[in-house]
């Protein structure tokens, strides 16, 4: 570090209100009552960070309405540094309302027009500690707009300059993108300036998107998004453009570590996972992260880091929520304890 870090890690992007079904097995149009949760990756890896000791900071922006105040309330409350979160007027917090139908259908809507978040400036990364921080979080719908868009290149440039390790977490949401090719240019861009990448496998093959036709989607955009493609070659594909790791999230079976070796080849090392029966699989990936970086600022090395954020990741899909239920070190510490340790 060229700076004293501050803090753990700093997580830069959307936040919202999730409003999650409470009638579990209901088809959405028959919906009666919701749960009032907070939500958005960066978010949802903070809380999850910070349950696990981290100090974590989060970059988002908020709208001076109630919703945003919700959020607040939620953060402080669990520690997570809110000092650099800006209110943003004329912009409105945004929201996801969700519906569970275990165990493959989790229907999902988002409601982000003229929302706060995506209006992240220059300025407000200048005010944040990106440079005081030993990991540098950000997602990729990040990359879908303006100012974000350059903010968010301007933050991994700073933290990238200050010793701290950038991870990208590449959260593929194609209705958060005007052309989801844009997508993958946004992606490939701005891999020069990260050290680690987070991904499923098909959040790898969107990241190389040439060909709209590659995408299925139905009904839901989180659960049924499916991208055709190579997934190994994918990921020697993302390596090489300047990451020292893909990380690659498996569900059930954990997390698959791809690592350059000097030589040009990779190294792949398997971070086994944690069967569980699944109830819910929305934040499973953001718990995974919060795990997966706790483990890696720790020291833990990469098989264990993984499997720290697997069963994370495996808790999580067993609750109704994502921050709200993310577990605290001493639960995860049972968990893992109880199937035969990391």
């Amino acid at each position: 570090m060229t700076q004293e870090a501050q803090y753990d890690s700093v997580h830069m992007g959307r936040s919202s209100i999730d409003l999650y079904s409470d009638n579990v097995g209901s088809p959405f149009v028959e919906i009666t009552k919701f749960a009032a949760y907070v939500g958005g990756s960066p978010l949802n890896i903070s809380v999850g960070g910070k349950r696990l000791g981290l100090d974590t900071v989060v970059l988002t922006a908020l709208g001076a309405d109630p919703v945003g105040d919700f959020i607040l309330h939620f953060l402080k409350q669990e520690g997570v540094e809110t000092a650099f979160i800006p209110r943003k007027p004329g912009h409105r917090t945004s929201a996801v309302v969700l519906g569970i139908e275990p165990p493959d259908k989790f229907p999902l809507v988002y409601y982000r027009d003229n929302c706060a978040d995506i209006e992240l400036t220059i300025d407000d990364v200048l005010a944040s500690p990106v440079t005081r921080c030993k990991v540098f979080q950000f997602a990729g719908t990040n990359l879908s707009k303006e100012p974000s868009r350059s903010a968010t290149f301007f933050a991994a440039e700073q933290a990238r300059a200050s010793g701290a390790e950038v991870v990208f977490d590449i959260d593929f949401r194609p209705d958060q993108w005007h052309d989801p090719r844009a997508f993958g240019v946004m992606a490939r861009a701005i891999l020069p300036l990260v050290d680690i990448v987070l991904a499923t496998d098909d959040e790898i093959n969107a990241a190389l998107l040439s060909d709209p036709n590659q995408i299925t989607l139905t009904h839901s955009q989180i659960s049924d998004t499916k991208v055709a493609g190579n997934v190994e070659e994918g990921i020697a594909q993302l390596l090489a453009r300047g990451p020292k790791a893909v990380v690659q999230k498996r569900g059930i079976h954990g997390a698959r570590n791809h690592l350059k070796k000097d030589d040009g080849s990779i190294e792949q090392i398997d971070s086994p996972g944690y069967p569980v029966e699944v109830y819910n699989i929305l934040g499973a990936g953001d718990a995974f992260a919060a795990g997966f970086i706790c483990g890696y600022l720790r020291g833990m090395g990469w098989r264990k880091a993984g499997r720290l954020g697997a069963a994370c990741g495996a808790i999580v899909v067993t609750k109704h929520g994502c921050a709200n239920f993310m577990p605290t070190w001493d639960e995860v510490m049972e968990f893992v304890d109880a199937r035969g340790g990391l």
